[in-house]
């Protein structure tokens, strides 16, 4: 054991190493396959004699491995019951005893586990974590509460529900009392402690463990312990929020001390009550806004007091959305102390704020952007003032718009110094100017009425963007955020000038100038009236493409550094240039031929650098979609240019299993096959076709949604191929493994689809059974809703071919093979309750051309299944008295906000390639009357023949309904 123990720990430091990680990490993929890895892995966390890199390394693969590995789909456990239990039995008790850093790790691990076995399989959690309280030993408690906080605060997000509610009280009945308790054991230890600082700090970190705990604990509902111990509780944590000690101060300006985060913590807590529970909670408010006013009038301008500043201020707006806590500022005078006491020192630029502008340009555009997440006390302060403003919009901006002559005078008396305080100026105004949410994609959507955003624009800011003469960075900056941040404000007529100024400052030499520029060309780009026109055309835009596309790709590029992994990383920093350009291309669409060859050089290039080390997931989405955006437009009419300069690079990525580009690439592959649809498959496609058909490629979901396309566009093309190299087996045996898992059927039926499409009958005559059979295998076993919606629409699809070898007598005869008299109950329990339920239009057209081709043409419903017939028809009348609109496809690409995407957990959709879809009937365009024509042909071939099943099958108003779609 000791020397497998020292096996993988030396592997899991080769993966650390960039000259080693590729094969350490597959052999390491190997190793899990062997019972008890997940155990070797915690043993290597519990040793010291391993170093803390090793130990690390041990728990993030290990939480990796049970992300992977811990339960299926059905919630089964996939490890051995005796690894599950010894997983149980360890992990608490070792992330109690480990350094802090792997703690995390460890209680992510805890997370993972306690999602599919918490409370119902793991119930002795709970009272395992209360026994390993102390009232004497904070070490071993912060252990036990970081455990606490991994399970509880999956609560915080989720919608209320009886399971949920159950979860809790499971907790709250074993965990609420002791926890209390420790609250109050905690408290005395502090006071009794004073002097030994070492063990104050840990009660103190102790107390803010227990702060976020209060809050998972209160996040649904008030605990009923809690309600019952309100004063007692408000009572500690206002001596918390007013605590203070020399020792627990942080000597850094910069990084915050366990105070401050203590401080937040608590002032989170108080604003969820404020939120929630004010019934309960309103007596205590008073004095909580008295602490919250002394401390942002009492504390420092480092930026280590930024956290703490914020939640306070976080606090303060949620008092003022409540309006008889918000009386107390509604008067003029105590409005004017709240905006220069609070509003304004934290509203202000710092010269902390200025060396973030100058030293890490980067950081401070992601700090400074609306819609951003971060806790600044700009943001802060600016959602502090919007609150005011929603309860007293009247008496804010007369009050603020004071204080914004006043900086603006200032500023015009000494333009060259006082700069400072037209920047202050311009965010006072544009705090009071927008009400309502700021979007990051849309931005503000509604003003304030009392305010001109216009006028104030043109009077006061303007000058800064057309100026020749130096402006100050700081205010070009300003003056750029302005436009983007008020953009769906301004007309047409109005961005026609405004434009290009924006493009104009990409020509910046300044970091946060040019790249604010990018950040507004790409919105403003990105801008639709309520007609779906763009706010600016393709003619605007398309004569300026080539420079401004040349130019984004030189600041992309224009740092050369030796070192790869550190060229890579810094060539993705700024992912704001590279939407950028993906928003250029999306505009100018066929506009990009002209530029194909030189645009493709520079994504080639990039594309190389960055596969060393991808490090920006955000630049590196934008870089695939802007190469979307270029096959979408340009392939078509020059595909063999843009896949030979593309082949290269995409095949690298696969050959060397770059994961986190193996769903962007292949999905590009099958929009470059789509881009140019007619003619032989080319060779570099068919020496792709062994590797996908590998199972291990299709072991990531991720990668699933891609390889189902890209399959499905190489069968499309290359049919003859596949079935002359023996290779339609290995195609079935991949729909058979994704039919098998929830998680990928729906890609299972796309992919059968396309087989029945484009493989003839003959090939397929020995395979339809097993198809079948998985199929209704899956129906009897783990039917969901989806699946059977989706069964629903593959019957509609084959039975609607029926002039091309398939059909509905075609589909009975497969499913009699598979069980005889099946059919009638499937479709009358499956597939006609599916069909009224089916909403797409393309699904609701197929039906009825299925049912239409049913009546018309099934030897089976015509002889055998005669009230099925009756049945079918009421089916497709009932479809015809609402019938499809026509299919249309919409050219706008639709816009993803990046900041809900979580890359790498599973498959992101390129949106410039998104596959629209596909109407195997295009040339039918009016449903209804390809009906009424389709039925009169066949009554006509067959002497009357569906008058008479009418007449014989339908009752009298039935007949009268059908015969409208006849013309008879």
């Amino acid at each position: 054991m000791a020397m497998e123990l020292q096996r993988i720990a030396h592997l899991l430091e080769a993966s650390l190493d960039p000259r080693q990680n590729k094969q350490a990490e597959l052999t390491l993929r190997h190793d899990e396959q062997k019972p008890g890895y997940s155990v070797c892995l915690l043993q290597i966390v519990a040793a010291d004699a391993f170093s803390n890199t090793v130990r690390l390394a041990s728990a993030l693969c290990f939480k990796n491995f049970l992300r992977r590995n811990w339960t299926d789909e059905e919630g089964n456990h996939k490890l051995p019951q005796n690894e599950v239990a010894t997983i149980k039995q360890e992990l608490v008790g070792l992330m109690i005893s480990v350094p802090p850093n792997i703690q995390s790790q460890l209680g992510d691990a805890v997370g993972i586990i306690a999602d599919s076995d918490f409370w119902e399989r793991w119930d002795t959690l709970v009272d395992d974590l209360v026994s390993r309280l102390t009232t004497d030993n904070p070490t071993i408690n912060i252990g036990v509460l970081q455990v606490a906080h991994s399970i509880f605060k999956r609560w915080r997000p989720l919608y209320r529900s009886d399971e949920l509610f159950t979860e809790i009280n499971h907790v709250l009945q074993r965990f609420g009392t002791p926890f209390l308790s420790l609250l109050e054991s905690t408290d005395k230890s502090i006071d009794q402690n004073k002097n030994n600082k070492p063990l104050l700090r840990q009660l103190i970190n102790s107390l803010n463990l227990m702060m976020k705990l209060f809050y998972d604990l209160s996040c649904q509902d008030l605990p009923p312990a809690f309600e019952d111990n309100l004063p007692a509780i408000t009572s500690l944590l206002q001596k918390y929020l007013t605590f203070d000690d020399l020792s627990l101060h942080s000597d850094s300006d910069d990084e915050s001390g366990p105070l401050e985060f203590l401080k937040s913590a608590i002032l989170e807590v108080l604003t969820l009550y404020v939120q929630k529970y004010e019934d309960a909670f309103g007596t205590h408010v008073e004095v909580f806004v008295a602490s919250s006013w002394n401390l942002l009038t009492t504390t420092g301008q480092e930026t280590k007091y930024d956290i703490l500043v914020s939640k306070a201020l976080q606090f303060l707006t949620s008092v003022t959305r409540i309006k008889q806590h918000a009386q107390a500022f509604n008067d003029e005078a105590n409005m004017g102390q709240v905006i220069e006491r609070v509003v304004l020192p934290n509203l202000a630029l710092r010269d902390s704020d200025m060396e973030l502008f100058e030293d890490e340009p980067i950081e401070f555009i992601r700090r400074d952007l609306e819609g951003s997440d971060n806790d600044t006390r700009r943001r802060a302060a600016t959602d502090f003032l919007r609150g005011l403003m929603s309860q007293f919009e009247k008496l804010v901006t007369e009050v603020v718009y004071k204080y914004i002559n006043h900086y603006l005078s200032e500023y015009s008396a000494d333009t060259a110094n006082k700069w400072r305080s037209k920047d202050t100026a311009v965010y006072l105004f544009s705090s009071i100017a927008a009400t309502g949410s700021v979007t990051a994609s849309q931005g503000v959507k509604s003003t304030n009425p009392l305010v001109n955003v216009i006028e104030f624009f043109q009077n006061n800011i303007a000058n800064d963007l057309v100026s020749e003469n130096a402006v100050e960075p700081i205010l070009q900056v300003d003056a750029i955020k302005y436009l983007y941040t008020f953009r769906t404000q301004m007309s047409r007529e109005q961005w026609r000038d405004a434009f290009p100024l924006l493009v104009r400052h990409l020509a910046s030499s300044n970091y946060v100038v040019y790249t604010y520029a990018a950040i507004a060309v790409e919105r403003v780009l990105a801008l639709v009236d309520d007609t779906r026109r763009p706010l600016v055309e393709k003619d605007s835009v398309a004569p300026l493409a080539k420079d401004l596309l040349e130019h984004l790709f030189k600041l992309i590029e224009k740092d050369n550094i030796a070192d790869e992994n550190q060229a890579a990383s810094k060539l993705q920093e700024n992912e704001f240039l590279m939407r950028c350009v993906m928003r250029v291309l999306i505009v100018i669409k066929d506009g990009v031929i002209p530029l194909t060859n030189n645009v493709l050089q520079h994504f080639v290039g990039i594309t190389e650098v960055i596969c060393a080390n991808p490090s920006n997931p955000r630049f590196c989405y934008y870089h695939f979609e802007a190469i979307g955006a270029l096959i979408r437009f340009a392939a078509p009419a020059q595909p063999q240019a843009v896949e030979n300069t593309l082949y290269p690079p995409f095949a690298t990525i696969l050959r060397d299993d770059i994961q986190d580009f193996m769903p962007y690439v292949i999905q590009l592959f099958a929009a470059l096959l789509e881009a140019n649809p007619s003619g032989p498959l080319p060779d570099y496609y068919k020496s792709l076709i062994p590797p996908i058909l590998t199972r291990d490629l299709w072991l990531s979901k991720g990668n699933v949604p891609a390889l189902v396309r890209l399959l499905s566009s190489i069968i499309a093309r290359g049919a003859t191929d596949i079935v002359a190299n023996n290779q339609v087996v290995p195609v079935l045996g991949i729909f058979q493994q994704l039919v098998l898992l929830k998680s990928t059927d729906m890609y299972a039926f796309e992919l059968l689809e396309c087989v029945l499409t484009y493989f003839s009958p003959s090939v397929l005559e020995t395979y339809y059974v097993p198809i079948m059979q998985a199929l209704l295998t899956r129906l009897e076993k783990s039917k969901t809703e989806a699946f059977s919606a989706r069964f629903v629409r593959l019957y509609h699809f084959v039975s609607a071919k029926g002039d091309q070898g398939l059909g509905t007598d075609f589909f009975i005869k497969i499913i009699d093979q598979v069980q005889t008299g099946i059919f009638v109950p499937l479709y009358l329990n499956i597939i006609l309750p599916g069909t009224r339920k089916l909403a797409r239009p393309l699904d609701r057209k197929t039906a009825v051309i299925s049912l239409t081709k049913t009546l018309a043409d099934s030897v089976a419903f015509a002889e055998t299944y005669k009230k099925g017939w009756t049945f079918t028809c009421n089916a497709l009348l009932e479809l015809l008295l609402n019938p499809p609109v026509p299919f249309t496809t919409d050219d706008l690409i639709a816009d993803h906000d990046v900041d809900d995407m979580s890359f790498g957990v599973g498959f992101t959709q390129l949106t410039t390639i998104k596959r629209p879809a596909q109407d195997p009937w295009p040339n039918i365009t009016n449903i209804k009357s390809w009906a009424t024509q389709y039925l009169t042909s066949a009554n006509a071939r067959g002497n009357g023949k569906i008058v008479n099943y009418a007449k014989e099958r339908l009752s009298p108003e039935e007949s009268r309904s059908l015969a409208m779609y006849m013309q008879i």
